[in-house]
């Protein structure tokens, strides 16, 4: 009988582990997640930020950013940069050509992790 309940405790102690182990795995994710995009400005006010770039994002567009645009750019940061380029849809803004924005400006932004 002992054996019987040794057996039933490692089981539930297996299944236990498994649980903590996969809240764990996503804790960790969250965390990089969060580590990876403290962008501190809401999506609507990142948005606002970088008008001055309307024209070197709208699709199709032959203009290169102007420095106001470079200037908001780099005030912005990449974290909100990306949380822009994979937010919701923006009319007139075509997303690869936001995400050209800090070469095209020559900032060290790390690419954006496309979603």
């Amino acid at each position: 009988m002992g054996e019987i309940i040794g057996i039933k405790i490692n089981s539930k102690m297996k299944h236990f582990s498994s649980k903590a182990m996969s809240l764990l795995l996503i804790m960790i994710a969250l965390m990089a997640q969060v580590e990876s995009t403290p962008c501190t400005s809401t999506f609507f006010s990142a948005l606002v930020q970088l008008i001055p770039c309307r024209s070197a994002v709208a699709p199709f567009s032959p203009i290169p950013p102007t420095d106001s645009c470079c200037n908001a750019l780099k005030a912005l940061g990449q974290p909100c940069l990306c949380v822009l380029v994979n937010g919701p849809p923006i009319a007139g803004v075509d997303r690869s050509m936001a995400s050209q924005l800090p070469d095209k400006c020559t900032t060290d932004f790390e690419p954006c992790e496309i979603i």
